[in-house]
């Protein structure tokens, strides 16, 4: 989606946005991905019953205080951030016990305001890279996307003291060569299950029902903290997703037992 422009509230054209994303939905990336449900499965395989230590790195580590194969869990994400209206995303999320996982952009967001990523980590969120610039990486040759990471990577790391172990490819394209970056980066790729489409529109009780229509077991839910209309549109989406019996979790708590393995692409 060349026509957005991360740093500023400049939109893109909806129906190349929703062009996009339908295209995402109905081919999904260009390499085989991995569930949740099936990472645990292999993990608590693997491990013969033993709990597997999978680190901290990034911000909240999983914790294996939360059983998703028992409790209805949910993974709250935000990308593109932080921004401006992330402090009061912070005490949102705060105030309703819920950690989250943001993927975060390098040049106009996380050198703007470092104070926030440092707060993000501090508070218990994953700590994830959502590229440098926001260029589609599967454009790119092996280079550009590793500068496209590898400085978001080290910008992090500067602020909070860790790298991040996940990124989100922008627009969700991603294919081997991204794949085997990543990896040598010590990355995870995590797509999504649920999105609001909330670039396009300011509609705070639209981008409410979208999420809630699409709300799953082991989904894993996308927005973006810099659109005026998303921040509103949390405090009603937590708490219904509450009273439907669901538990808010981090991506890697979303995967519990098993570790981010680099590379790997995650997709409910």
């Amino acid at each position: 989606m060349p026509s957005r422009t991360y740093g500023s509230r400049v939109r893109v054209v909806p129906a190349l946005a929703a062009a996009a994303v339908l295209t995402l939905a109905l081919a999904g990336c260009s390499v085989d991905s991995t569930s949740p449900a099936d990472a645990r499965a292999a993990a608590a395989s693997d491990s013969d019953g033993k709990p597997l230590a999978s680190g901290k790195g990034g911000g909240a580590g999983p914790t294996q205080a939360v059983d998703c194969e028992k409790a209805k869990c949910i993974a709250l994400t935000f990308d593109a951030g932080p921004g401006k209206d992330t402090p009061e995303l912070l005490d949102i999320l705060k105030k309703e016990k819920v950690h989250a996982t943001f993927f975060l952009l390098g040049k106009n967001h996380v050198l703007k305001y470092p104070d926030v990523v440092r707060r993000l980590a501090a508070e218990g969120h994953e700590v994830a890279n959502h590229t440098w610039t926001h260029e589609r990486l599967d454009k790119l040759d092996k280079g550009g996307i590793r500068e496209e990471l590898g400085r978001t990577q080290d910008a992090i790391a500067e602020i909070t003291g860790e790298k991040p172990r996940l990124m989100r490819p922008p627009q969700g394209r991603t294919d081997d060569e991204v794949k085997a970056v990543s990896k040598e980066l010590g990355l995870s790729q995590v797509l999504w299950s649920a999105t609001a489409k909330d670039y396009s529109t300011t509609d705070s009780a639209l981008i409410e029902k979208r999420i809630l229509d699409q709300a799953g077991r082991d989904g894993i839910i996308l927005l973006h903290d810099i659109y005026d209309g998303t921040v509103p549109a949390v405090p009603g989406i937590i708490s219904e997703l509450k009273n439907r019996g669901y538990t808010f979790v981090t991506v890697p708590e979303l995967l519990s037992p098993a570790a981010p393995e680099p590379g790997t692409v995650y997709r409910p």
